[in-house]
């Protein structure tokens, strides 16, 4: 299996020595490094690029004995109003530029997906937004980068709300319809569990859509209470939706890298990341040992009572 997980996760100074120097991403890796299991980083564009070149961070990969599963896109700068639909033509070109640049990083270093998170595309208020207007910008963006890059796989990552109060690919149902607009074959979605809590979506109901579709590109694995993207530990709150996840991931046969999309604050990184791969394997390797076959008969059988005594197993095995 391949294991991810966010390079900011790892900013935290509680339980590292610090340094004199200020920490580069270079620093960063070597940190990721530690965590038993860990079998791929993913990072940020442009904020873990900058001060550090492509190559330094391929070497640093390759000394630590990592790879990179793809690059993200966080936009910073002048993007408060938006990012491909930014009422500022030229601000618009510049986020169309920033993920164009993206993308190369990511083929440079081996990455598989570049994912796209539109955090300011969206609004605060009625009559704020043309809604039609921003959805015909957003499908005709993605077009051209898309299609500039066929061979490349481009994902969209999207949430219901923060930092916008409404954002406008905020659902999977919309996400589907806009890829379907899109009409690019290299173009996917990639699901947040706490982004789908937030949206009241049942996650593995979403991740049945997104195979469906064949649009399923990647999973961002956390957990928290339903209306904030709080990024806690794989299973901690919703064990049963969890598990469900699992095993519809098996179910549909998900090769992909399993990134973990946690914020550790006050929990040793290292540890908790270590404790995020196992709560996986262990749930995995319980669907397993039951088998994908009984657990399909119970979900034809649509008994609630069967699957609490069967899934009571996995916290009271004997």
């Amino acid at each position: 299996m391949k294991f991810a997980v966010r390079l900011n996760s790892f900013k935290t100074h509680l339980f590292f020595n610090s340094n004199e120097h200020p920490l580069s991403t270079l620093d960063y890796i070597k940190r990721m490094s530690a965590v038993k299991g860990l079998t791929h980083i993913e990072l940020n564009y442009p904020e873990h690029f900058q001060g550090v070149s492509a190559e330094e961070i391929k070497q640093s990969l390759k000394k630590n004995h990592l790879k990179l599963s793809g690059v993200a896109l966080r936009f910073k700068k002048n993007y408060a109003y938006g990012e491909f639909t930014n009422p500022d033509a030229g601000i618009r070109e510049q986020a169309i530029q920033e993920t164009i640049q993206a993308i190369e990083k990511c083929q440079a270093l081996g990455g598989e997906i570049t994912t796209i998170w539109l955090a300011n595309d969206g609004f605060d208020y009625p009559f704020q937004l043309d809604y039609n207007q921003a959805l015909a910008q957003e499908v005709d963006v993605l077009k051209r980068i898309t299609s500039q890059f066929p061979d490349r796989k481009i994902s969209l990552e999207y949430k219901p709300y923060q930092p916008r109060t409404f954002s406008l690919i905020g659902d999977i149902g919309t996400t589907l319809l806009v890829l379907d607009e899109v009409g690019s074959p290299n173009l996917g979605v990639t699901l947040d569990f706490c982004h789908m809590l937030m949206k009241k979506e049942n996650p593995a109901y979403s991740l049945a859509w997104a195979a469906r579709k064949k649009r399923l590109m990647g999973f961002h694995l956390n957990d928290g209470y339903n209306d904030n993207d709080d990024g806690l530990m794989l299973g901690t709150v919703h064990l049963l939706q969890t598990l469900e996840f699992i095993y519809y991931a098996k179910l549909y046969n998900y090769t992909g890298v399993n990134y973990f999309d946690t914020f550790p604050v006050r929990e040793n990184p290292v540890q908790e990341c270590e404790q995020n791969i196992k709560m996986y394997k262990t749930l995995e390797q319980f669907i397993d040992t039951v088998g994908l076959e009984t657990v399909k008969q119970l979900i034809q059988e649509g008994d609630a009572l069967k699957v609490q005594k069967l899934f009571l197993q996995l916290i009271q095995p004997n």
